[in-house]
C-alpha cells in the first residue's frame, strides 16, 4: 500500500516521470535486483532483473498516467494518494501504479530462476520510446524472458475474472479523394469527389469484413471522420476526405487490410491518396503451459476461473508478443482514466496474493 501511494504521489503524466521510476528502482534494489535505467528521447524506462538462470519470468508495466483533467472535479486530489473508507484514490491507482506495487510486494525472497520487470514511461503516450526500445535493448543484451505478464487492469467485475491472452490489431486510414471542382448546376463539367468517397464508404461498410474467429470477435471498420473544405453550396469541391479506424482479428494483417482499402477505393475513386498508421497487429497467446499456469494461479487465489479474453484496445503486449508468450492480468478497471480513479485497498492486497501465486506457479 505504501509503495502504491508513493507512486501515485509522483505526477508522472506522460511522458514526465517526476521520480516515479526512482521509487520503483529503490524498491527493487532493496530486494536484490540489478537495475538499468534506459532513457530514449524524453522518455525514461527501467529494466530490472534478479537472477541469471532460467526460467526467466518478466512483469511489464508503466508508471506514466493520463492527465487528470480538471483537478477541481476530483473529490480527492489526483496525486494525493488519499485513503478514504478503505479506498485508495489517485491517478494511476488502477492504471497501473497499483498493479506495479502489488507485483513488487508479491516478490519472494528466493527463486530457482530469474525474475525481471520492464517498466516504461511511454505507454499512455506515443509508445515509441518505451517498451519497443527497451525490448530491443533486452534482445541485444540477452535479457529476453521465457514469458511475460503485463499488469493491465483486465478484470471486468471482480478481481481475476478476465485474463487477456491477445489483442485485436488497430489501424487508422486517412483517405483523400481528388475530383474536379465545378459549378453544382453543371455537374457534367466537374467530378464530384464526395460522391466517389461516399460510394467507397458504402461498399466498405455494407457487409462485415469477417464473422470473427475462435478467440476474436468480428473485425470492425468505423468511419471516424468526414471532411470537405467547402463553404459554398453551389460549388462541387475538389477534394473530400475521410478517416477510418479498423480493429481486426488474426484473420488479417494491416497489410492485407490496406490492400482491401486500395482495391475498393480504386473502383470508386481512381484518384485518391491513402495513408495508413498501424497501432499494432493482432495477436493471441494460445492456451498452453503459460496460460494454464496463469489460470491455475488465479483460480487458487480468487476461487474464480478467469475468462480468456482478447477484447478492448491495445496495450504494450502487442510489442512483447514479438519476443515471447505474453498475457495480461490485473485489477478491475472500472475507474481507470476517470475522475476520482481509485482502488479498494483490499483488492490491491488480493492482487498481490494473486501475483504471488502466479510467480510460484511459473517456477514450480
Amino acid at each position: 500500500m505504501a509503495l502504491a501511494q508513493a507512486l501515485i504521489r509522483r505526477r508522472s503524466v506522460t511522458p514526465a516521470d517526476d521520480g516515479a521510476l526512482d521509487v520503483v528502482q529503490g524498491a527493487l534494489e532493496s530486494l536484490g535486483f540489478q537495475c538499468w535505467r534506459l532513457p530514449f528521447a524524453e522518455v525514461d524506462n527501467l529494466f530490472a532483473r534478479r537472477g541469471t538462470a532460467g526460467p526467466h519470468f518478466c512483469f511489464a508495466g508503466h508508471t506514466d498516467v493520463v492527465p487528470p483533467g480538471d483537478e477541481a472535479l476530483w473529490r480527492h486530489p489526483p496525486f494525493g494518494a488519499e485513503v478514504h473508507d478503505g479506498v485508495l484514490y489517485g491517478r494511476g491507482a488502477q492504471d497501473m501504479k497499483g498493479d506495479i506495487a502489488a507485483f513488487i510486494a508479491a516478490i519472494p525472497d528466493d527463486l530457482p530462476g530469474s525474475l525481471s520487470l520492464l517498466i516504461t514511461g511511454d505507454e499512455e503516450g506515443p509508445s515509441v520510446n518505451g517498451t519497443v526500445k527497451v525490448l530491443e535493448w533486452m534482445a541485444a543484451n540477452g535479457q529476453i524472458p521465457d514469458a511475460c505478464l503485463v499488469g493491465e487492469p483486465t478484470s471486468k467485475a471482480v478481481l481475476g475474472d478476465t485474463l487477456k491472452i491477445g489483442r485485436r490489431g488497430s489501424m487508422n486510414a486517412y483517405v483523400t479523394v481528388h475530383g474536379t471542382q465545378g459549378h453544382s448546376a453543371y455537374p457534367q463539367k466537374a467530378d464530384n469527389p464526395v460522391h466517389r468517397l461516399v460510394a467507397a464508404i458504402a461498399e466498405l461498410t455494407s457487409k462485415p469484413i469477417d464473422d470473427g474467429s475462435e478467440w476474436f470477435e468480428a473485425t470492425t471498420l468505423q468511419v471516424t471522420g468526414l471532411q470537405v473544405d467547402n463553404t459554398a453550396t453551389n460549388v462541387i469541391p475538389a477534394e473530400a476526405r475521410c478517416f477510418l479506424n479498423i480493429r481486426f482479428n488474426e484473420r488479417h494483417t494491416s497489410a492485407s487490410l490496406t490492400e482491401h482499402l486500395r482495391e475498393v477505393l480504386a473502383r470508386h475513386a481512381p484518384r485518391h491518396d491513402l495513408r495508413v498508421v498501424v497501432s499494432g497487429e493482432s495477436f493471441v497467446t494460445q492456451p498452453g503451459p503459460f496460460v494454464d499456469a496463469l489460470v491455475k494461479a488465479t483460480a487458487r487465489a480468487t476461487n474464480i476461473t478467469p475468462q480468456l479474453d482478447t477484447g478492448g484496445g491495445t496495450s504494450d503486449a502487442r510489442f512483447i508478443t514479438r519476443y515471447c508468450p505474453v498475457a495480461e492480468l490485473g485489477l478491475v478497471g472500472s475507474t481507470m482514466h476517470k475522475t476520482d480513479e481509485c482502488v479498494p485497498v483490499a483488492e490491491l492486497e488480493a492482487l498481490s496474493r494473486l501475483y504471488a501465486n502466479v510467480i510460484r506457479e511459473f517456477f514450480s
